[in-house]
């Protein structure tokens, strides 16, 4: 089965009425992987999922599948499917885990560390500017940011992040081909070139008030950490933190006035157990460990692959590395390449792609990991320079 014939697969599947993402996982990981397998379980089982699955499987709608296939062979547009190896591998334990997620943009940035930064939509200029100053600090130390590009805080960290020269990503409730709001298409335009839109539905999804809080399971499964900037009792955003809390992931409240209404919101998750914090010093000092763990899973897993070595089903994932630190083993020659090919001028991650043969998705896990290790710095321009005291003996 080619690459097209593959994705039209995986359509049919993914547009089957009735199949929840969790379910196609489970036949995914029965059938190794096979989507062609999967379909025809499902065209056997079609009976069972409902009237509207039955007729889907007997003939889908060919012109809706030719559009599908169409956005998908834009250049930068991908699915991003739960089979490939740079799928997050921050997903695997959330509910429900997206079986695909289509990007629009660089999906190698999914790997990184990210922190979501969320809050009201009808913040208060004070919350919007605490959102730019801490989306700044954070993205300046290496972290991605993570929102749902809704009104409000969300627009503001993903501009303050685009601003300061900094890739980031948005989580949307719609199809990939769609902005809601749709004041922010400009916005949605910049993440795109510079960062990554991301949608766990297909294209031509409308905006419902249902997606959104599946949105916000995903913008909480990809951090390491939330930070609230101004939410209601009611506020979207808390459901994005207790979600975070569920999955065993930080959450920190940004406190505030006891007369404003926003600030209770983030109150009550400071009462609850978040941590509260005054700068992003204090993210970056707590997030830093869980990011150079997950640095290290994503070396071992895209190196794995890089040297052909057989790690069982496409869904099974190689465990964590819980020193957080690169294996000896992996230090030559693919680790050792990198260093010596970076030089001592900045070079982008395309270069550095040409000069070693590796992949991009396994080069950005390389150069994560060094600039943990203050070996390396990232600079504007998706570029990377060698540090004074980085050097390596060749």
């Amino acid at each position: 089965m080619n690459d097209m014939d593959e994705l039209r697969a995986w359509m049919i599947a993914l547009r089957t009425p009735g199949l929840g993402r969790g379910s196609l996982r489970e036949r995914l990981a029965a059938a190794d992987g096979d989507i062609e397998a999967v379909l025809v379980q499902l065209h056997g089982l079609a009976a069972s999922l409902g009237e509207p699955a039955q007729a889907w499987l007997a003939q889908p709608d060919e012109a809706r599948l030719d559009a599908d296939l169409a956005w998908l062979a834009t250049p930068g547009h991908r699915l991003l499917r739960c089979t490939e190896v740079d799928f997050p591998p921050q997903l695997e334990n959330i509910p429900q885990p997206p079986a695909a997620l289509f990007v629009a943009g660089d999906a190698s940035l999914l790997l990184y560390p990210q922190v979501a930064i969320v809050g009201a939509r009808s913040a208060s200029a004070a919350g919007l500017a605490h959102a730019r100053a801490f989306a700044h600090a954070l993205a300046q130390a290496g972290f991605m940011i993570t929102s749902g590009m809704a009104d409000g805080i969300d627009g503001a960290a993903h501009a303050a992040a685009l601003d300061a020269g900094a890739a980031t990503l948005a989580v949307i409730g719609t199809g990939p081909d769609r902005v809601y709001p749709r004041k922010h298409h400009a916005l949605a335009q910049r993440i795109a070139r510079h960062g990554a839109l991301v949608s766990e539905f297909p294209p031509g999804t409308p905006a419902r008030a249902d997606h959104f809080p599946r949105r916000n399971r995903i913008i909480a499964g990809l951090a390491l950490g939330t930070l609230v900037i101004e939410a209601g009792l009611r506020s979207g955003s808390l459901i994005t933190a207790r979600l975070a809390a569920e999955q065993g992931r930080e959450v920190f409240a940004l406190p505030g006035s006891i007369h404003n209404p926003l600030a209770r919101g983030c109150h009550r998750l400071i009462r609850e157990g978040a941590r509260l914090v005054e700068s992003a010093s204090e993210i970056v000092e707590t997030l830093a460990p869980a990011a150079r763990m997950l640095g290290g899973e994503l070396a071992v897993r895209l190196l794995t692959e890089s040297a052909g070595v057989t790690v069982g089903s496409p869904l099974e994932r190689p465990v964590a590395n819980p020193a957080g630190v690169l294996p000896r083993e992996f230090e030559n020659p693919e680790y050792r390449q990198l260093l010596l090919e970076l030089g001592h001028e900045p070079a982008t991650l395309d270069e550095l792609v040409q000069r070693t043969g590796q992949s991009a998705a396994a080069l950005s896990s390389l150069l994560l990991m060094l600039e943990l290790e203050a070996r390396i710095e990232s600079l504007p321009g998706n570029r990377f320079q060698r540090l004074p005291d980085g050097s390596f003996a060749g």
